[in-house]
């Protein structure tokens, strides 16, 4: 019953929450703000990563004997697909929290009149590894569009929708419904979950502009 739901985490660790406020705070400055993000990020992808990661198992001669351990699988490297701007910044510590990765770019931005995403970078191979785990990494998922449209391109080139986990600073009740009812299955680990968006599709009370705030812009 499980594999058919989507299942969304917000882990209850004291460390995610103080990142999240700080991230929060108007007053943070540019340089903080990032910061906060990226140690938030390195938080939200070790709990994602929890049960998931390909395992080699053997012995190993300790200076004190053999010793039965398990390791990451090297040959299976997880796939990190940050959503730009932002999401550059909540993956920057990915390669420190896993062992084997390979990063590709996706670039959206969403049209401030419709709301909709729109593609201006899509680094993603024409066809990906069958098998392969995806970590995405969109900070803020609001109204739901942009990270859809990117699962939509992972499974259009072959990705199981239930070997991606989605890792985020913040979300709310349209882009989790969004999620749930498009990709069954699917697991989302999110630093808090807010109650609702605005008319122009930001997050209430969120944290404002992840990417201008990240970059200073």
């Amino acid at each position: 019953m499980a594999d058919n739901r989507m299942l969304v985490f917000v882990p209850p660790h004291p460390l995610i929450k103080h990142w999240v406020s700080i991230l929060r705070n108007e007053q943070t400055p540019c340089a903080i703000f990032r910061s906060a993000m990226a140690e938030l990020g390195r938080l939200l992808i070790y709990e994602a990563s929890r049960d998931w990661l390909p395992i080699v198992s053997g012995e190993i001669q300790s200076p004190m004997g053999i010793a039965s351990v398990e390791f990451i699988d090297p040959r299976e490297p997880v796939i990190v697909v940050p959503i730009l701007r932002a999401g550059l910044v909540l993956v920057e510590h990915a390669s420190s929290v896993l062992p084997a990765t390979k990063t590709h770019h996706v670039g959206l931005y969403r049209d401030e009149e419709t709301l909709q995403p729109i593609i201006y970078l899509n680094k993603l191979p024409d066809k990906v590894p069958e098998g392969s785990r995806v970590l995405v990494a969109d900070p803020m998922l609001a109204t739901g569009g942009t990270i859809v449209k990117t699962i939509d391109l992972l499974t259009e080139r072959g990705v199981d929708h239930k070997l991606i986990r989605v890792v985020s600073a913040v979300a709310a009740p349209p882009a989790l419904q969004k999620l749930s009812e498009t990709f069954p299955g699917l697991h989302v680990y999110t630093g808090t979950i807010d109650p609702t968006i605005n008319e122009q599709g930001f997050i209430v009370p969120g944290l404002g502009d992840a990417g201008d705030r990240s970059f200073g812009t």
